[in-house]
């Protein structure tokens, strides 16, 4: 059986001199091979034509770009598109395309399922199968239609970015260095339930935008919501995140799925104003996207107005996020596992 090649996209810059290096090429080579991924972006190691021959025969034994197409791809009546992206065991993970006026966003994923198991999430019932590289996560981008028209990333889609930290920093330091995507931070939010260690680790490596899932203020409930609070409560997020300065280019934000009769009175807005006090934040109020066997419900728009409005005249910045993509598995996790479904027969 012959060797499998292993992929340049995803390396860092450090990799690629260690790839040159290791097959006899000049150092320089590296930045060379670097500019072809990140800023040309080949699909084919014979289009970096300033190689010479030898060397690209040379990279080509052991190596490929590492690029692959989607498999699949929904598309909505309001111009979100659901991307399927096939993993190597015969898994699917989930990037969503936003396009919204001058803004386009992609959605992506770092890991196949999750371990975390929020009572809301489709993504946390398929169980966790696997962290994603950092070839996997990019390559949502590299191989992305309408690449070319993105002007966010942010990591929210399928698994939790601080239980694949390795992997998602190294993916963040390519989109953001000069020999890689050349992006700046501002363009990148990554959000995370709250795991100390790994957001402590991002909060100190990295200036990309943060989101916490947050979804309640009172610790017990938010732990039927979310049974990662038993280890990384919410109160000891806050002290974390008091330690560091949000109030420049670096934006730290809340993320809180609002639903009917569960989280959505002023008590838990009275509660949320009291959490957040003396943070530089904002508060993103989600609508929920029912998912099969869970009896949750989402809040009215008139409760999600009045809940903003409230946070909003007692200091706190509050938004309510567009709703995108509901004609087509719109909760994250749907799409790859209708698939997987599917392929099970």
């Amino acid at each position: 059986m012959s060797e499998m090649k292993a992929a340049l996209l995803g390396k860092t810059l450090t990799e690629l001199q260690k790839v040159a290096e290791d097959l006899g090429m000049p150092r320089f080579t590296a930045g060379q091979i670097a500019s072809w991924l990140y800023e040309k972006k080949v699909s084919d190691i014979d289009e970096m034509t300033n190689l010479s021959l030898k060397n690209r025969t040379l990279l080509k034994e052991k190596y490929t770009v590492g690029a692959s197409s989607p498999v699949h791809a929904m598309r909505s009546t309001d111009g979100t598109i659901k991307y399927l992206y096939g993993t190597n065991d015969g898994k699917y993970v989930e990037a969503v395309y936003i396009p919204d006026g001058e803004r386009a966003t992609l959605c992506v994923s770092s890991q196949v399922g999750c371990k975390m198991n929020c009572l809301f999430c489709m993504t946390g019932k398929q169980g966790f199968s696997g962290n994603l590289t950092a070839n996997q996560i990019l390559n949502q981008i590299y191989s992305l239609p309408e690449r070319d028209k993105l002007t966010n990333v942010v990591f929210m889609g399928m698994g939790e970015p601080f239980d694949n930290l390795d992997e998602v920093l190294r993916a963040l330091t390519i989109l953001t260095a000069d020999y890689g995507y050349k992006w700046s931070p501002k363009r990148i939010t990554v959000s995370t339930v709250g795991l100390r260690k790994g957001l402590e680790r991002f909060l100190t490596s990295c200036d990309c935008h943060l989101a916490v899932s947050l979804h309640s203020p009172f610790p017990l409930q938010r732990k039927e919501l979310m049974p990662a609070e038993k280890a990384f409560s919410i109160t000891e997020i806050i002290e974390v995140l008091h330690g560091y300065d949000f109030s420049k280019q670096r934006r730290l934000s809340f993320e809180y799925i609002m639903f009917k009769g569960v989280n959505d009175d002023i008590a838990h807005a009275k509660a949320l104003i009291r959490l957040l006090a003396g943070l530089e934040c904002r508060v993103n109020l989600i609508r929920f996207h029912a998912i099969p066997g869970v009896d949750l419900t989402g809040s009215g728009e008139e409760r999600m107005v009045t809940f903003r409005d409230y946070l909003t005249q007692h200091g706190v910045f509050t938004t309510i996020r567009a709703s995108r993509g509901e004609d087509i598995f719109a909760a994250c996790g749907m799409l790859s596992t209708a698939k997987q479904q599917e392929d099970k027969g």
